[in-house]
């Protein structure tokens, strides 16, 4: 990627000159250790009205800690039952909220300072930080922000992404960026993943070969090069060390006049994901669906890994089209962008969430098991008007006390109680 604001703002033959053009300032971003195998380094050279240092505090009292009642990190000490989970929506925004104040940590996992594990949260807003001259800098985590009502503008150093609900944006880590309503747009709600582990890769594609599938990568997009050149009031927000913290600045961070690299955040929409599936029996197993992943050091073992279940058509049959009981050694976050979900068409609704640890039972309710016995499946269907999500890590999800105490459905390990007991030994198969 690559991009510049004004015409031959970006060098040519090196990145550092003398002399840069514009009298602009070369700064590295360096996503990941110099001496990292050159396909999994991640950097970005900004070309920049002032360097960074001049973007934040210069002394350490400037800094304050941010309290914040919703929004926190991991680890926890309160204890988590290895039961099913259900989260409500977080309530709509008060007036004047923004992404930050607006954000709830539903559950987490793992340790930001380790670089190890995620954090699941909602957010609800009814301002724009740009009505408060507010930035936010994540030093622990990429953030993976999926709207699910209203369209955001989100502001970053290397440019302005436009993202509406279907779709997702990826802010690395280390990004200076802004979350901003778009325009028309009064209040917002969605969902987001900070990811403490390492960067999100889309899969391998293996037999599936490269000519299409699954997340392509011509369709992730990266923002075209946009500066401020302003002094005024603004704040600095930064997650560091798994805290929040704030100090004031006097010019807007957003000065980058030109970039390259492969550090930009993208935005991707999820409309285009190619799925996979049956054409005779049985169903895959759901990682089919993964759109990105973010590995840990065995192979094929993921920190996280984001699956969509988008619209798409159901062929196989004599088989059970929905998904099947299981319990599993990943640890699974499941919301709902838009519509209703198979395996629970009634009560799982557009802004909830559910939490399905290791190897705790779930699967379809009793409506959806009745569907799916019932169905004619010589006959394709297509699951249409939907999209959910999930969030797959190999450390169990824990729910934050603020989750548990106000969003926690208690009864929802209740709605297998409607799945029938059918068993009959009289009944053997025809031989």
């Amino acid at each position: 990627f690559h991009s510049e604001a004004l015409p031959g703002a970006l060098p040519r033959k090196q990145n550092s000159p003398q002399r840069p053009p514009y009298g602009l300032y070369p700064e590295l971003l360096s996503g990941a250790a110099f001496t990292v195998p050159r396909a999994k380094n991640r950097y970005a050279w900004f070309y920049r009205i002032r360097p960074s240092v001049q973007h934040s505090p210069t002394k350490a009292s400037a800094w304050e800690p941010l309290a914040h009642p919703t929004w926190v990190s991991p680890p926890f000490q309160h204890p988590c039952p290895p039961v099913q989970f259900r989260f409500q929506p977080v309530p709509a925004a008060a007036s004047s909220v923004d992404f930050v104040d607006g954000t709830v940590t539903l559950a987490a996992n793992g340790n930001p300072t380790a670089q190890d594990g995620c954090g699941a949260n909602a957010y609800a807003m009814s301002a724009s930080m740009s009505a408060r001259g507010r930035f936010l800098r994540h030093a622990d985590a990429d953030v993976l922000i999926l709207p699910q009502e209203g369209a955001l503008e989100v502001r970053t150093e290397f440019g302005d992404l436009l993202v509406e609900p279907q779709e997702m944006v990826l802010v690395q880590r280390g990004t200076t960026f802004q979350v901003n309503l778009a325009e028309g747009v009064s209040s917002a709600r969605g969902y987001f993943l900070e990811n403490f582990g390492d960067f999100f890769v889309i899969p391998e594609l293996g037999p599936i070969g490269i000519s299409g599938g699954l997340a392509h990568p011509r369709h992730f997009l990266a923002p075209e090069a946009k500066f401020d050149d302003l002094e005024g009031s603004f704040e600095l927000v930064s997650k560091f060390l798994g805290r929040l913290w704030r100090a004031p600045l006097e010019r807007s961070p957003l000065d980058v006049v030109a970039w390259y690299g492969n550090l930009a955040p993208v935005k991707y929409d999820m409309r285009l994901f190619a799925a996979v599936n049956t054409v005779t029996y049985d169903h895959p197993d759901p990682s089919i669906n993964t759109v990105m992943s973010s590995y840990t050091s065995t192979p094929g073992l993921a920190n996280v890994d984001f699956v969509i279940f988008p619209p798409r058509w159901v062929a196989a049959e004599g088989t059970f089209r929905p998904p099947w009981f299981h319990r599993n050694v990943m640890s699974e976050f499941m919301g709902l962008l838009h519509g209703s979900y198979d395996a629970k068409p009634d009560s799982f609704k557009p802004g909830a969430s559910s939490i399905h640890n290791r190897f705790v039972p779930h699967g379809p309710d009793g409506a959806a098991v009745k569907a799916g016995t019932e169905v004619d499946t010589t006959r394709p269907e297509r699951y249409s008007g939907t999209l959910a999500f999930m969030w797959e890590t190999r450390l169990p999800w824990h729910p934050t006390e603020h989750a548990l105490a106000t969003l926690n459905d208690v009864a929802y390990p209740e709605c297998w109680n409607t799945v029938e007991r059918r068993f009959d030994p009289s009944a053997a198969p025809a031989a």
